[in-house]
């Protein structure tokens, strides 16, 4: 075993009463050890029952006959962080939260690990983390909250509150309703309740082959999630017995399958920032050229929030993931014969899995869009590539073409909306927001939860070199790439340029002549932020959003 290197032999004796100031008995420690990471905290909702899942992940350790030992990891709660400075140390954290599991699993010498995250950049921070160290490892998550229900009977959530606070700003809900919102919208713990970033990412890793069946979508307030967490901790044991690592399950064929599900699913635009991130620690080259073919051959099966009124409780009574995949199977287009954390191949493990509810996951033959439910985008001003959920925008917006509306902060852009300023036809840019021009690239929900809330969702686009939380919809597309603070062209937009969005085509155009550009070019100087601590380290390591935002030393 891997963890005798600090359990056994003569030398070891001082590691031993080390052991033994822990409480642990000899019976203990003739176990493997294994690493129980748990991202408990009292700060994110969708952690905050983590305690619970982590005691149901010991005692399935315990009874297949190994020993386990908790160590902690971080989680910030993206909704909190939202449209502040606070936003700025979220997607930062994913490397801490890697750096660090790293730092205790080699320390310690665990043997295996059970990974127990739920929100957005602790799902994805893990899973590098996981390939990186390459120990067995298995995933179970926390689960999606259930959706609120309003006093009308309808079901809401918490992209529809943030809309609310657009709808209220413009005048169209009173301060009760806003209220009426506020109370109903987060009724449990878990991560929110959408096919938002931590969800999308809870159901890949289930496509990855990290985690069980139901690993995305059981509710965290079923007790079916505490069974899942022992059957977690049970089956890691399996895999240190036939020593099964991330490595072996994480390889090109799984990346591909999880853009392709990725695609049926409609998840967050932030899975193409993670999937390329935990490619990179697993020694696979993932580069988003692909996922337009991807797309071209995947069709839209589902349409939870935000793009449509149905949530991850409703997903899971369809039958999950799972049942998603077997419904693809159908058109040949995934790798089923990949190696997976139950010990069987996907094609085994989905076998039977049926769509219990073709409204919820539409049959293949009766998808909601032909074509996935991501785009990527290519031209003069966003050379290297930008993104975009094509299944949450409205028709209307698929091809559209308007007068840059130009703000060089979050900050700018929000107070331009909510003084009127900005109209149907245009197109809000707002950079200085990318990896490094943020640093950390935040999220825009705000601004696009502004407008939808204003009701100019299926009139107004919104492009930047950040990125958008899981639960924007609209004519919103991110990750513009390069990104204004390392020169990139949507540094060169000045007020009132006509921009071409062409998503159909996966095209995205600043209509100004070359010369012009050129000129513009030359004078242009990019802002960089003034930042002290982690982000000044974090800014001056980071690599451009195409490439997943990992960060890198310079050689």
């Amino acid at each position: 075993m891997k963890s005798d290197q600090v359990k056994k032999g003569v030398e070891r004796a001082p590691h031993r009463s080390l052991f033994n100031a822990l409480g642990m008995t000899e019976e203990e420690l003739d176990r493997p050890l294994i690493g129980v990471v748990n991202s408990y905290n009292e700060i994110v909702p969708g952690h905050m029952n983590l305690d619970k899942i982590a005691e149901a992940v010991k005692k399935g350790i315990y009874l297949a006959g190994g020993t386990p030992v908790e160590i902690p990891a971080i989680a910030v709660c993206d909704g909190i962080a939202m449209n502040h400075t606070g936003m700025k140390y979220s997607l930062v954290t994913r490397e801490l939260i890697c750096d660090s599991t790293e730092c205790l699993a080699n320390a310690h010498q665990f043997d295996g690990l059970v990974m127990i995250p739920n929100c957005d950049k602790n799902v994805p921070g893990l899973l590098m983390a996981a390939a990186r160290i390459n120990i067995p490892t298995i995933f179970v998550s926390g689960g999606p909250m259930l959706a609120g229900r309003r006093l009308d009977g309808k079901q809401t959530c918490l992209s529809s509150l943030f809309e609310a606070v657009g709808q209220f700003n413009a005048g169209k809900i009173t301060a009760e309703k806003l209220k009426e919102f506020e109370e109903k919208a987060c009724p449990t713990c878990g991560s929110c309740s959408g096919m938002y970033t931590a969800n999308s990412m809870n159901c890949l890793t289930e496509v990855l082959g990290m985690g069980l069946k139901g690993n995305g979508t059981i509710p965290a307030v079923y007790s079916e999630r505490i069974r899942l967490a022992k059957h977690a901790g049970m089956q890691i044991m399996e895999l240190v017995k036939k020593d099964i690592k991330p490595r072996d399950i994480m390889t090109k064929d799984a990346f591909l399958n999880a853009l392709t599900v990725d695609m049926a699913l409609g998840c967050s635009t932030n899975s193409m920032l993670h999937l390329p991130a935990i490619a990179y620690e697993a020694g696979v080259e993932l580069n988003l050229e692909i996922a337009n073919e991807i797309s071209k051959h995947t069709p839209n099966l589902c349409h939870l929030a935000p793009a449509g009124d149905t949530f991850m409780e409703d997903l899971n009574e369809a039958g999950g993931v799972y049942a998603v995949m077997n419904e693809l199977d159908q058109l040949g287009i995934l790798h089923t014969d990949v190696l997976t954390c139950t010990t069987k191949t996907l094609k085994e493990n989905i076998a039977g899995c049926v769509n219990l509810n073709p409204e919820i996951i539409r049959p293949v033959d009766n998808p909601y869009m032909k074509t996935g439910g991501i785009a990527v985008l290519k031209g003069n001003l966003a050379p290297d590539s930008c993104v975009v959920k094509q299944s949450a925008v409205a028709k209307e917006m698929l091809q559209h073409t308007g007068p840059a509306r130009v703000f060089d902060s979050e900050e700018e852009a929000i107070q331009a909306i909510r003084a009127g300023k900005i109209v149907a036809g245009d197109v809000v840019v707002i950079r200085y927001e990318g990896p490094k021009g943020g640093p950390g690239m935040r999220e825009m929900l705000s601004p696009t939860s502004e407008i939808a809330g204003m009701g100019l969702d299926k009139d107004v686009a919104l492009i930047t070199d950040g990125r958008f939380s899981g639960a924007t919809r609209g004519a919103s597309i991110g990750h513009v790439s390069p990104e204004a603070a390392v020169g990139g062209p949507i540094g060169l937009v000045e007020e009132g340029d006509m921009i071409e969005i062409d998503i159909i085509n996966h095209r995205i155009e600043l209509l100004v002549s070359d010369d012009v550009l050129e000129e513009r070019r030359k004078a242009f100087k990019p802002k960089l932020p003034v930042v002290n601590g982690y982000l000044k380290k974090y800014a001056s390591m980071v690599t451009s959003a195409n490439t997943g935002a990992v960060l890198k030393v310079k050689e």
